[in-house]
């Protein structure tokens, strides 16, 4: 943050879609917390919850005794989620609950099947297990992680069914015990068809492979339905994992619910009941806050903001693909949740490479080093604060809170458009000039 300029000023408090500098400025936040602000910074309502937590000493964490918080969100959760998906366990972290849902998935399996299947471009979390299932180049470090990881492309249903095949035993049954899918991939901006998704479930179903959607950036409203999958009736993982908007932006929980029968099979034994567990399952003020952020969500139609969001968002950015085709490839997303793909052609990215030599180690720098360009000028120019995604063609991503106002997107969609209209060679030689060459 420091080598290229940012994380210098302090701020002084946040609210809304607004952050306010310790210099009286403030700021736009397009970023919503990279998912994590769908309530926005300090949503009234959540605050009044972790006030009334605190004010009447309730107890927080002893697993010597039935939490009702605990249990009055797992209800709730199970009551918006379709079918019998209505088992629910709430860690800390959003890589927390894909290692839960991997780990019910082998045990579902008892052990009998060794073969995890992930996408290339996946993004699960940064622990070792998750960190081994995500393929961004965010995590160009290989860890040790979980054994027979096996890639296919993303949205490629046809290889899917080959890396099933290949795993075939001389019984005819194979050794996937589950499938990681994204159904949208936040860090890309690509999603499976509806139909690939109902060929995956079909596919699992028939050979008895946990499916897993992964919906920790995309669930509670932010593409416009509950949950992105919740878009195609009928449509019903194994697992479902969330996290970020749960806490209301406030509260560090995650969570991961399971159909009955599976955590029936894989738990719901005394001699098993306690092979998953974590220290602050159950914590008393993370799932009060959670509680109250799922009933804004549904209070506030989130997916119906989302949708107003996109509304806005959706034919505005491509209003500015088309007034800059030199600067924009392409726009793509959903909801509250948009990528803007610079044009780094060749010429622009042998400039960056000139300007910052000595990165021949990152193959995305330069594009990266554009975006930031873009990024930067907004912020030091128009107060807006964005972000780019370190994954597959590093977008400018556009994601702001579902509680900000139209007239707040349409000051972004101009900020933007003025921008770009300066050119990216002038961005990028006018940050590499203020930025980088300050650092250094």
């Amino acid at each position: 943050m420091t080598t290229f300029g940012f994380g210098r000023e302090l701020v002084d408090r946040a609210e809304g879609a607004w952050v306010h500098m310790r210099d009286g400025s403030r700021v736009l936040d397009l970023s919503g917390g990279v998912g994590v602000l769908n309530h926005g910074h300090n949503h009234p309502r959540i605050l009044a919850a972790r006030a009334r937590f605190a004010e009447q000493r309730r107890m927080e964490v002893h697993k010597a005794f039935f939490s009702p918080y605990l249990a009055a969100l797992s209800h709730n959760v199970a009551e918006l989620l379709p079918g019998d998906l209505s088992i629910s366990y709430f860690p800390n972290s959003g890589a927390e609950a894909n290692e839960g849902a991997i780990k019910m998935a082998y045990k579902y399996h008892g052990g009998r099947r060794g073969t995890i299947l992930r996408a290339d471009i996946s993004f699960h979390g940064k622990t070792l297990g998750a960190g081994s299932l995500t393929g961004s180049a965010e995590n160009h470090f290989r860890f040790p992680g979980l054994p027979n990881a096996v890639v296919y492309p993303y949205g490629d249903v046809a290889a899917v069914r080959a890396a099933v095949e290949a795993t075939r035993r001389s019984d005819g049954s194979c050794d996937v015990y589950a499938l990681m899918v994204e159904p949208f991939s936040a860090s890309s901006m690509r999603c499976w068809s509806e139909s690939a998704l109902r060929e995956l479930r079909q596919l699992c179903t028939d050979e008895d492979v946990v499916l897993i959607f992964d919906e920790v950036y995309t669930g509670w409203g932010k593409t416009g339905s509950l949950f992105y999958f919740m878009r195609h009736d009928g449509l019903l993982p194994d697992i479902l994992t969330y996290s970020k908007s749960l806490g209301g932006g406030k509260a560090s929980i995650s969570g991961y619910t399971a159909r009955e029968r599976l955590f029936r099979k894989a738990y719901d034994r005394l001699s098993d009941v306690i092979l998953h567990s974590t220290t602050y399952y159950g914590f008393g003020e993370e799932t009060a806050t959670a509680i109250e952020a799922v009933n804004v969500v549904v209070d506030e139609d989130f997916p119906g903001r989302a949708r107003q969001v996109e509304a806005i968002l959706g034919p505005g950015l491509e209003r500015i693909r088309a007034s800059h085709p030199d600067a924009v490839d392409r726009v793509a997303g959903v909801g509250s949740l948009y990528g803007v793909f610079l044009n780094s052609g060749p010429k622009l990215l042998e400039l960056a490479g000139k300007l910052v030599p000595g990165f021949t180690h990152d193959p995305r720098f330069g594009t990266k080093l554009i975006t930031l360009s873009v990024i930067a000028h907004l912020y030091r120019e128009h107060k807006i604060m964005t972000y780019y995604s370190p994954n597959v063609e590093n977008p400018l991503m556009v994601a702001p809170t579902l509680m900000i106002e139209p007239a707040d997107l349409e000051h972004f969609l101009r900020a933007l458009d003025a921008t770009l209209a300066l050119g990216l060679r002038r961005l990028l030689t006018g940050f590499v000039r203020e930025k980088v060459g300050a650092a250094w």
